[in-house]
């Protein structure tokens, strides 16, 4: 049994939480509105949510495999969005390299990381990039896993390498470099 998914999840006074089933596909889904933005989930069949005046409880309906992979899951997912509409969430990339900087064009990131051609990211909605210094990037926005999944892709277009650490990394990151050729 999942450790994560028996918490309770506190909930602040000021977001509202609603739960309800969709027509066209006849699943439960819950809906949390904060002050920022309001994000949807859809919750599993195997999967039942209990709302308080001040807490989250997930519970099983079932137990089998496919219950006890999701209950976690579920959980972790319901307590980022109660975060998510309070604060935004934000990765932090580092451009390491001759020539690599980062614009942005509209709703576009153009960044060029020692290719031939420049790679565009179209920007999600509810996703903010700002860019410092032509080689900084600051990613924002209200849904982890979609602000997480684009610093992933962008840092997937040159990874750190290990001898010059040239390439996109976050700022957190550290690099274990190591030693070229000796000569003789």
């Amino acid at each position: 049994m999942s450790r994560i998914g028996k918490l309770a999840i506190d909930v602040p006074k000021n977001i509202i939480i609603t739960k309800n089933i969709d027509s066209l596909t006849n699943k439960e889904k819950i809906q949390i509105k904060g002050s920022i933005t309001t994000l949807i989930q859809e919750i599993p069949k195997e999967i039942s949510v209990e709302i308080k005046e001040s807490s989250i409880i997930i519970h099983k309906k079932l137990d089998n495999i496919s219950a006890n992979q999701k209950y976690g899951l579920i959980r972790s997912l319901i307590k980022n969005m109660v975060l998510g509409v309070e604060k935004k969430f934000e990765k932090k990339l580092q451009m390491i390299g001759v020539g690599y900087k980062a614009q942005l064009n509209g709703k576009e990131l153009i960044i060029n990381v020692g290719y031939t051609h420049p790679i565009l990211f179209s920007i999600p909605d509810g996703i903010e990039i700002l860019v410092e210094g032509n080689s900084n990037l600051i990613i924002r926005g209200s849904d982890k896993n979609v602000v997480g999944l684009l610093a992933s892709q962008i840092r997937a277009t040159r990874p750190p390498e290990p001898y010059k650490g040239k390439g996109v990394r976050y700022s957190n990151e550290i690099i274990i470099r190591k030693v070229g050729k000796s000569g003789k």
